[in-house]
């Protein structure tokens, strides 16, 4: 009776929160036996409390299940006391305004959003640099720029004019001889030439007529050759040797529509090309495939025409982005387009190859050795990673190019080899913690060893057919093939006439 009259007569009745005072709760409830006052600490005078802490406790019921126990209110609040108010309810409760509607961002998920979206780069650095290709381009500008200062002193125009008109836009053969194109008879004894009954002589580099009245030694340059002793042999005369013909004219153009074209392929596909599979396979793909170009066109592309430029480098990076593209062909947008684009560009270039100073043998030499490196050094397609029991993954540029894996995927497989990882679970699931290079191939599915015979084979061949062309250059004094140099020359205008040794009457 006591406590009834407690809450009815000794209490005054606060008015409901519709009737009455806004911000006021309806009549409080007793609270649950066996929680006291005291049991739960109040933030009601704690300052480091947050405001709607202060203000309101928070629901014990919320947490534990229980009804709420608080304190005070506020001291001026003639209706509060110290007795346990209703468990409040958030239709009721003005504290739901003050609290947060965002949750905070996980420690990791600024460096997330910044790896999946990276900052857009505006014009010429949207892209990672692709540096060997610049410096390569850089070089063949400043070489080619030299060029046509030569010619200009040489024959006092930097284009040739005289005795006829360059098609590339560039200078004379002679000059591009004298600045390392490759040029058989500045390599080699040839037939006609190191054997002749007569003296030969050989066209100047400053010539601006049909008059040959240089001997061979001036035409090469660098330091001359031996020349041709007239009543001798081949095997009389001692043979020159300016084997740098293979890599100079890499670097070397005939002119303005030749370094435009190949550097224009260049500065686009080759420079993804070296995003996508690293600076190192890149740089070797570029330089093997140049030198291989040149020495098979020194086989079979006519022996007194020189050659040069960079086509057979760029014809072993159009292997490597055919490879690519056959190796990602369902995950590409438009393969089909890629594919399209690829075919032009290597028609254009073989109808260039067409024209004096140029050699498609190069070309294809270069393709053949792109396909064969591109086999051996880029990584296995996904459709086949996955049939030989390898994990589906992007492709991991060792310089850090794109399309870059997370830095879990950056052990390259020789590496792997080196520390004998790499090798499939045994059939109890453990590996064996032995560092044996061998460890390597345990576990391996034939389809694996298949694959890789392949790509040790393409390599093999490769190596195997270099030094069988090298040495057939050297050893044979005329080329392999007598009607081949008709695969570099266009019928036109008495291009495909190879220049005879002229002898003195």
């Amino acid at each position: 009776m006591a406590t009834n009259d407690y809450y009815h007569h000794n209490t005054p009745q606060p008015p409901s929160y519709d009737q009455a005072t806004p911000g006021r709760m309806d009549q409080p409830l007793p609270p649950v036996p066996g929680y006291g006052y005291s049991s739960y600490p109040s933030n009601h005078d704690d300052p480091s409390a947050p405001y709607h802490s202060r203000h309101s406790q928070q629901s014990f019921a919320s947490d534990t299940g229980a009804y709420q126990t608080t304190g005070r209110v506020g001291d001026n609040d003639p209706y509060a006391e110290n007795i346990p108010l209703k468990a409040q309810t958030q239709g009721h409760n003005p504290d739901w305004m003050y609290q947060q509607t965002q949750y905070p961002p996980s420690p990791g998920a600024a460096e997330d959003r910044r790896q999946r979206a990276p900052r857009a780069k505006k014009g010429f650095f949207r892209k990672k640099p692709a540096w060997v290709t610049y410096t390569l381009t850089v070089i063949q500008i400043v070489v080619f720029i030299v060029e046509l200062v030569k010619s200009a002193q040489l024959t006092g125009s930097a284009i040739e004019t005289k005795p006829q008109f360059n098609p590339m836009i560039g200078p004379s053969p002679m000059v591009q001889i004298s600045m390392g194109s490759r040029y058989a008879p500045c390599m080699k004894n040839i037939e006609g030439a190191q054997d002749a009954q007569k003296p030969t002589v050989w066209p100047c580099p400053n010539a601006t007529t049909n008059i040959f009245e240089c001997s061979l030694s001036e035409l090469c340059s660098f330091g001359g050759v031996p020349n041709p002793h007239p009543g001798g042999s081949l095997k009389d005369n001692p043979a020159p040797n300016q084997w740098y013909r293979f890599i100079i004219p890499m670097f070397l153009h005939g002119g303005f529509i030749h370094i435009g074209f190949n550097l224009l392929v260049q500065m686009t596909m080759g420079a993804d090309m070296e995003r996508t599979v690293g600076f190192w396979r890149y740089t070797l793909t570029y330089l093997a495939s140049g030198i291989f170009g040149f020495v098979l066109g020194g086989n079979y592309a006519a022996q007194l025409q020189p050659s040069n430029g960079c086509s057979g480098a760029i014809f072993g990076i159009f292997a490597l982005y055919l490879l690519d593209l056959l190796y990602d062909w369902p995950q590409r947008e438009s393969p089909v387009v890629e594919l399209v684009v690829m075919v032009l560009g290597v028609g254009i270039s073989f109808v260039l190859g067409l024209l004096p100073g140029l050699d498609n043998f190069s070309h294809i030499g270069g393709f053949v050795m792109g396909l064969a490196i591109g086999l051996s050094v880029m990584r296995s397609p996904n459709a086949l990673r996955e049939r030989i029991g390898l994990a589906r993954q992007p492709y991991v540029a060792m310089s850090g190019g794109a399309g870059q894996a997370g830095p879990e995927q950056k052990t390259t497989s020789f590496k792997n080899f080196l520390k004998g990882k790499g090798g499939l679970a045994s059939s109890d699931g453990s590996r064996s913690g032995s560092k044996s290079p061998f460890n390597f191939f345990k576990g391996r599915k034939p389809l694996w060893w298949a694959w890789w015979l392949v790509r040790a084979g393409a390599l093999v061949a490769v190596t195997v057919g270099f030094i069988v062309l090298i040495v057939d250059f050297y050893k044979y004094p005329k080329s392999n093939c007598s009607w081949c140099y008709r695969l570099s020359c266009l019928p036109v205008r008495e291009w495909c006439d190879e220049q005879k040794v002229q002898t003195v009457q």
